[in-house]
């Protein structure tokens, strides 16, 4: 059974930095990209950045470019998201996801993502 767990999220003040933490059983995740995403109630979900299969290409949505960074370690079979510079409007529930193909080089459409963690909560105060 596969399954994805997130980590990390919390309570922090505007200017400061939260790492994320995805790990995953279940999957070989070295063969798949990852994707995070966020969303807040009542809004459909967001893109926020994916990770190519070989870790060699990046993409973050413009919204966090300059801020936040995806990484994954293949030998821990987890996938990381470092976030600094936090806004309010980051406050979200961030969720990682594993694509849908193998050796994929990323993706942000959520309809190309498998799996799904259950989500960790981010909350920004001004």
């Amino acid at each position: 059974q596969v399954q994805l767990v997130e980590s990390g999220g919390g309570l922090v003040q505007a200017g400061g930095s939260l790492g994320l933490s995805c790990a995953a059983s279940g999957l070989t995740l070295r063969i798949y990209a990852m994707g995070w995403f966020r969303q807040a109630p009542g809004k459909e979900r967001e893109f926020v950045a994916f990770i190519s299969w070989s870790g060699s290409s990046t993409y973050v949505a413009d919204s966090v470019k300059g801020r936040f960074t995806i990484s994954r370690d293949n030998a821990k079979n987890t996938v990381y998201l470092q976030m600094n510079s936090l806004k309010p409007e980051d406050t979200d529930v961030y969720y990682c996801a594993s694509s849908r193909g193998r050796y994929s080089s990323g993706t942000r459409n959520v309809d190309d993502y498998a799996y799904w963690g259950q989500g960790t909560q981010v909350t920004v105060s001004s």
